[in-house]
């Protein structure tokens, strides 16, 4: 009995001093966009969880993620305290040949800590109050509406709204899109009235929604989401029958040691199974979705497969 007890005190000494190591060299995590989205979103969600860790949020911004998987996969691959933030986006550019020959293998998955929705929304002195009044403008003149997105065409927020186009029976390659980096971007231009329509998520409209400012048509899940956007309706309830997940998590680079990836791996399976987490993680607008490790890179490995499918559809996926 006291063996194990003196292991356990060896083992709980042991996870205080790799935490401790962390801190001290600086724990980071990395915003592959501009401040303000839901990549961002995600990093402050670890730093609120994981106190002890004192993460360090950095930004490096481009190509909608790219940037930010070459630098570390290129030149920071073994970086045992950087943790990087990844969504359904970043997985549909890695179906769609977008981040070049890179697959899930370049890189370590550490932790899904959550799923978001898609969502349309408008500003709140704008004439459409609902999805099918907006399909419908869209319809009668597609140059008249321009809407905006985190990211060029075959984006996940392209996709959103193209497939919402397509059912309404409006050729996505009509409809004008501004191409933005991260969706805190496409909320201050949709404020300066440089675009329209947002094509965004969920978690974003928690942060920029309200009174006054933005008016949600629609969001993209099999039911309608509680808190903040509980009055707004479901694209199926409006007749488009079109559900938009989007996973939020964290990766490492390929060459971090396995007890380093253990470590971070094991920290986050803890965090999420306790009480403050489920209310951190809905406070930021997400929903439960809890994945650590290699179930994760299961997941993620299928959910790539899926977005290259649905991506040939419209002809997104680069071959190389």
């Amino acid at each position: 009995m006291k063996r194990a007890i003196h292991l356990l005190a060896a083992a709980a000494l042991f996870a205080a001093s790799l935490a401790a190591s962390a801190a001290s060299a600086g724990a980071e995590c990395v915003v592959p966009s501009k401040p303000g989205g839901a990549m961002d979103l995600t990093c402050k969600l670890a730093q609120k969880a994981l106190p002890d860790a004192k993460l360090k949020l950095a930004y490096l911004p481009g190509g909608i993620g790219a940037v930010a998987w070459h630098t570390l996969v290129s030149q920071r691959r073994a970086e045992p305290d950087t943790l990087v933030a990844f969504s359904g986006g970043s997985l549909l550019n890695l179906a769609e040949g977008k981040f070049g020959k890179a697959t899930a293998d370049d890189v370590r998955w550490v932790a899904a800590l959550g799923v978001d929705y898609g969502m349309v929304a408008v500003r709140a002195d704008s004439p459409w109050h609902s999805l099918g009044e907006l399909m419908d403008a869209i319809k009668r003149d597609p140059q008249q509406v321009l809407i905006g997105v985190s990211g060029t065409i075959g984006s996940q927020d392209w996709m959103k709204i193209a497939l919402l186009a397509r059912q309404a029976g409006i050729e996505p390659r009509r409809l004008r899109f501004v191409a933005l980096e991260g969706g805190g971007e496409t909320f201050t231009a949709m404020s300066a009235n440089y675009v329209q329509v947002i094509s965004g998520d969920a978690s974003e409209a928690v942060l920029y929604a309200g009174p006054g400012k933005v008016r949600v048509l629609a969001v993209l899940s099999e039911r309608r989401l509680p808190g903040v956007l509980a009055a707004v309706p479901t694209a199926r309830e409006q007749g488009y029958d079109i559900v938009w997940p989007v996973i939020r998590g964290v990766w490492m680079g390929p060459d971090v040691p396995d007890a380093d990836y253990r470590r971070w791996v094991g920290a986050f399976a803890r965090m999420q199974a306790t009480q403050d987490f489920a209310q951190l993680r809905l406070t930021a607008g997400l929903y439960p979705f809890s994945l650590t490790g290699d179930a994760l890179k299961r997941w993620v490995k299928q959910a790539i497969m899926d977005y290259n499918r649905q991506a040939r559809e419209f002809n997104l996926v680069r071959e190389h």
